[in-house]
């Protein structure tokens, strides 16, 4: 009885280790009770997101094509229509993440009413966490929930080869996309990669060509691209203008005016985010707060 014991206690000890180097998968979340999360690569799960830093989409000003084109895109992947994946490119601070976030409480919001209607949930994935991307759609694509997974400043370095994997998630690997998943992202580059980068792949490979057609085809797995660009003082007069009367500031509109040019002066541009930062000095002046 006590070699048995023994070897009971030893085999014991021997399972609790094996779990502990293959634990068990983490459940999924209760995908009702919120429309956000943020995935952890930590260990694979999902934190839901109680309450989402964005701002209406008619609050975005200057970017009205753009953002036709990718509510439309979002509304038909929720109504479970053929959609594509969405590239946002170009200028620093003119809306591109906000833009996404408006638009998924927009439709969100437009399927709350449809009883016969899977909800649509936003799933952030930070860029370091690019590489676990194959694991965080197999988790959602059993879900009978559609999901938009967006990744905000997504870019790629010299010799980062996590680019491969995600090209075979988007469009060429075995299992694919799911279907009821789309992937949105945001960069300030064009091609998801510096100029140097795909240089240098042209003057030292052997068939420049084909060196360059595997940098820049990552960015053709989008069928969707949407380019913003620096605004002009019109636009970014309008960006201060609406936000000042969404939230009720009471100051003149030559006042207005006036302080919104000398801050933009001092930084040395104009884009939705100075609107912003701006909106949000002259709030605080005017001990006013910001609900969004």
């Amino acid at each position: 009885m006590t070699d048995d014991a023994d070897l009971t206690a030893r085999l014991d000890r021997i399972a609790a280790a094996l779990e502990r180097l293959a634990p068990p998968p983490p459940a999924l979340p209760d995908f009702e009770a919120v429309g956000a999360f943020v995935w952890q690569a930590s260990n694979l799960s999902f934190q839901p997101v109680s309450h989402v830093n964005r701002v209406p989409r008619t609050l975005l000003k200057g970017i009205d094509g753009s953002a036709r084109q990718l509510l439309d895109n979002t509304r038909r992947f929720a109504e479970g229509l053929p959609a594509n994946n969405a590239l946002l490119w170009g200028a620093r601070g003119m809306g591109k993440s906000s833009l996404v976030k408006a638009i998924h409480a927009e439709v969100e919001a437009s399927l709350a009413d449809r009883a016969s209607a899977a909800g649509l949930k936003l799933v952030e994935i930070h860029r370091e966490d690019i590489a676990t991307l194959p694991a965080c759609l197999g988790a959602l694509r059993a879900s009978p929930h559609r999901f938009i997974v967006f990744c905000d400043d997504l870019s790629f370095d010299r010799d980062d080869t996590s680019y491969k994997s995600l090209k075979a998630v988007l469009d060429g690997g075995i299992e694919g996309r799911p279907p009821n998943v789309l992937f949105y992202a945001t960069s300030n580059r064009r091609h998801l990669m510096p100029r140097d980068m795909v240089d240098n792949e042209r003057s030292t490979a052997i068939n420049p060509s084909e060196a360059v057609e595997e940098k820049v085809s990552l960015s053709d797995r989008f069928g969707l691209w949407l380019g913003f660009h620096n605004c002009s003082q019109d636009d970014y007069l309008a960006m201060v203008s609406g936000y000042a009367e969404h939230f009720g500031l009471p100051i003149t509109r030559e006042e207005l005016v006036r302080e919104a040019l000398e801050w933009s002066v001092t930084r040395g541009g104009r884009s939705g985010r100075v609107a912003w930062q701006f909106t949000q000095d002259l709030a605080g002046r005017l001990g006013k707060m910001l609900p969004l």
